[in-house]
Formats: C-alpha cells, structure tokens, sequence
C-alpha cells in the first residue's frame, strides 16, 4: 500500500484559489473590462461560468489555458496572478 502524504491542506488550496481570482478581479477592473469580455476573449461562451470562476463559486477556478490568455489579454505577467502583493502590474 503506498503511503501518499497531504501534501496541502483544503483551507491551503482554497486560499490559493481565491489569491488567483482575487488578483485577476483586480486586474480585470483596474484594466475596465466586464466580465463578458474577459469571457469572451478567452473562449468562455458562457459568462456566468467564468463569474464563478473569478469569485471561486461552485468550485470553479482558473486552468492553465485561461491564465495564459489572460496574461496575454492583459498584459500583465502570469505570475502576477499569484502575487500576494497586489500592487504588481
């Protein structure tokens, strides 16, 4: 039987999630666009998926894809998403 260690904590995870949306929320309106247009441009067809996304509702959170586009959307760093400074462009 192998013997897989927790390697991160429920509470971890979820305040890693709610880092990510928080920071792309900000810069989403600091860049003045509404959520159907952040939707839009990264091929969500479906704006009320990507509002869970960016609130981390219903357990819907960013993947890979979506931040690479939004970094390219934005034009901003990807790893300003995952700053806990939120003074990074």
């Amino acid at each position: 039987m192998l013997n897989i260690p927790n390697i991160v904590t429920e509470e971890e995870e979820k305040a890693f999630f709610e880092l990510v949306a928080g920071n792309i929320k900000r810069i989403r309106k600091e860049k003045k666009l509404s959520q159907l247009e952040v939707a839009l441009c990264i091929g969500q067809k479906a704006p009320g998926f990507y509002a869970n996304m960016e609130n981390n509702a219903y357990g819907k959170h960013f993947n890979l894809s979506h931040l690479f586009r939004l970094s390219k959307l934005f034009d901003t760093p990807i790893e300003a998403f995952f700053s806990v400074d939120s003074h990074i462009p």
